[in-house]
């Protein structure tokens, strides 16, 4: 099977993992969430649209910075767009409430199964690492042995659903409801961390594209859980 198909394969499986995974927490494990509208056609359609767009105008956006021809996505513009879009179309709503705490999980999952379809799609999907001398390194097929960094962020948001799904069924007020600032703040902090590693042309500075969006990113998060609202669910009767 090619890189391509692999890729496409994986992230078939990352929807479905994600969708597996909210399933489970809600239904099987019976964890409770705060009511919110994140389940309206409109709000989904607004998250759609504003992942879709992001996807591909910052991955294009890195691509071409790094002196590469094409179109590309972006796992990390498709969150970036996803935010603008939702928090324009909850402004323009009048929402005020805070809606994506079912998302965290579903989010962390995704990513963490995605990565290993970007890894397994080798140098044509232009996410490895740099060149390195660790006994980790991995060939992609050119004979260089380069940072796996795909895995690198496949584990580190892995751990962090393990370490959110057991305060979860633990009934934590606090990280349920601030799930998804918590998911998205470890991405951003993880994915500039592996910026340093990975071959893409530099916007400002020694700072990629990337570098820019992780640092808004766990700067939106930052700023969502420092003003997070005292918990609306009571430690006791989170968990069923």
């Amino acid at each position: 099977m090619s890189g391509t198909l692999l890729h496409v394969g994986f992230d078939v499986l990352a929807w479905a993992a994600a969708a597996l995974s909210f399933i489970w927490l809600t239904r099987c494990a019976s964890v409770r969430f705060p009511p919110s509208r994140s389940h309206d056609l409109h709000y989904l359609a607004a998250l759609m649209f504003g992942a879709g767009v992001g996807a591909v105008l910052f991955g294009t956006a890195n691509l071409w910075l790094s002196q590469q021809p094409g179109l590309a996505r972006s796992i990390e513009g498709a969150v970036v767009g996803g935010i603008l879009a939702v928090e324009f179309y909850k402004r323009s709503a009048g929402i005020t409430e805070r809606t994506g705490a079912r998302f965290a999980l579903p989010f962390a999952v995704g990513v963490a199964v995605g990565r290993i379809g970007c890894f397994l799609a080798g140098l044509d999907d232009f996410t490895h690492g740099t060149p390195t001398a660790l006994p980790w390194g991995t060939d992609f097929g050119d004979g260089v042995l380069r940072h796996p960094v795909q895995l690198y962020e496949s584990a580190a948001m892995a751990a962090f659903a393990v370490v959110y799904t057991l305060f979860a069924l633990r009934g934590h007020a606090f990280v349920i409801e601030n799930g998804f600032y918590l998911a998205v703040g470890c991405y951003g902090a993880q994915r500039f961390a592996w910026e340093f590693i990975k071959p893409y042309g530099p916007l400002v500075g020694p700072f990629t594209l990337f570098h820019l969006l992780s640092a808004a990113i766990l700067a939106y998060a930052t700023l969502m859980i420092v003003t997070a609202p005292r918990p609306r669910i009571a430690d006791d009767t989170a968990v069923a």
